[in-house]
C-alpha cells in the first residue's frame, strides 16, 4: 500500500467513526420552540445523548427529545408509567401526593390526566407551561418516540452549560 492510499484510508476511517458516533451515540440538536423558556431558548444548540436510555430508565424531570411526526420536541418528563398526574393550584401531584418541581417553570393551569400512564408511555410538558405543545394537548408519549435526553447547551455561549 502506498502512502497516498494509507493517508486516504485514515481519513475514511475517521469519517466513518464520526458518522457512527453521530448516528448512535450523540448528535447536536437545535431548540425550535419557546416551550422550554426559561430553561432553554429558541435556537439553543444542545447535545442529544442517544445512548443513555439503552442502559438506564427515563427519570422524572429529565429533558428529552421526542420525534413527533416530522418534528423534534424538547420537553421535560413529568409522569412515568404506572402513575397518575394532576396539576392543581400550580402544584404537581403524582399518585395524589405533591411532588416538588425544583426547576423554573411558568404557572401551570389545573389539569388532571384521566387514568394511569400505561407501560412504556410518559407524560411530558414544557417549562413554559402557558405556551407548550405537550402531553396536555398531544397525549402521552411512547418510549419509542423518545430519541434520548439532553441537558447540555453548547451555543449560544451565554447559555452554555448543563440545564436542570
Amino acid at each position: 500500500m502506498n502512502d497516498k492510499v494509507k493517508e486516504i484510508l485514515g481519513y475514511v476511517i475517521v469519517i466513518i467513526i464520526v458518522l457512527l458516533v453521530k448516528q448512535f451515540i450523540i448528535t447536536p440538536i437545535r431548540v425550535n420552540q419557546s416551550s422550554m423558556n426559561n430553561t432553554l431558548y429558541d435556537k439553543d444548540i444542545m447535545i442529544l445523548d442517544k445512548i443513555s436510555y439503552r442502559f438506564s430508565d427515563i427519570k422524572r424531570f429529565e429533558i428529552v427529545v421526542i420525534k413527533k411526526d416530522k418534528e423534534y420536541l424538547i420537553k421535560r418528563v413529568i409522569g412515568l408509567p404506572g402513575e397518575t398526574v394532576e396539576y392543581k393550584d400550580n402544584k404537581l401531584y403524582i399518585n395524589d401526593k405533591v411532588v416538588e418541581e425544583n426547576f423554573n417553570h411558568k404557572d401551570t393551569n389545573d389539569f388532571k390526566l384521566e387514568g394511569v400512564i400505561p407501560d412504556n408511555y410518559y407524560f411530558v410538558v414544557g417549562d413554559n407551561r402557558t405556551n407548550s405543545l405537550d402531553s396536555r394537548i398531544i397525549g402521552l408519549i411512547d418510549k419509542n418516540d423518545i430519541l434520548g435526553k439532553t441537558n447540555l447547551v453548547l451555543y449560544p455561549f451565554n447559555h452554555f452549560g448543563i440545564k436542570k
